[in-house]
């Protein structure tokens, strides 16, 4: 699946997106967020509070328990403001 990052998500894991495969037990966004993490220092640092990252499947926000599967793309992004 193809996971796409916004803003200082992306500053801090250092790439604008990727194609990733994870495992079956990864069923929601929140499951996701937590395998991506484990994934190095910069993944740990952008999904430190994962409470404060927002998520989109197929540019749909959605909430952490939002189910993965058969998703094109994921999007992950801080909170957005107006102004």
């Amino acid at each position: 699946m193809k996971i796409v990052y916004f803003a200082w998500v992306r500053e801090r894991i250092g790439k604008t997106e990727e194609t990733v495969t994870p495992p079956d037990e990864v069923r929601t966004v929140a499951e996701l967020a937590g395998w991506l993490r484990g994934r190095g220092e910069e993944y740990a640092h952008a999904f430190a509070e994962p409470d404060i990252v927002r998520a989109a499947i197929d540019r749909r926000h959605v909430r952490p328990d939002a189910p993965i599967a058969g998703a094109g793309e994921i999007a992950f992004f801080p909170p957005m403001t107006g102004g």
